[in-house]
């Protein structure tokens, strides 16, 4: 029913890691279109400087999750090409074509 290797798993975990990896680089660059790079000096502009900060706020949220899914993407990869590597040589060790 199941293959005795782990690389089809991995490869799964990999693709699903990349996709939400992905996913969160998109949200983080449609929601930073609203960000906007102002000074706000005037206290009648409050309402602004609040939803500017909000905003912000959002942009750290996103780029932590960015970076969280995007090394989680780098270790998953690093960890099977490891273990394709390592299969790749106990097969010629052994005779065998991998």
């Amino acid at each position: 029913m199941f293959s005795t290797s782990p690389m089809p798993l991995l490869v799964i975990v990999w693709a699903a890691v990349t996709a939400a990896f992905i996913a969160v680089m998109f949200w983080k660059a449609f929601a930073g279109l609203k960000e906007a790079d102002v000074v706000i000096l005037d206290p009648a502009e409050d309402k602004q400087a609040n939803e500017q900060q909000q905003m912000i706020a959002k942009m750290e949220r996103l780029t932590s999750w960015a970076k969280r899914f995007g090394f989680a993407s780098l270790a998953m990869l690093v960890v099977t090409g490891g273990l394709l590597v390592y299969r790749i040589m106990r097969a010629f060790s052994l005779g065998q074509t991998p």
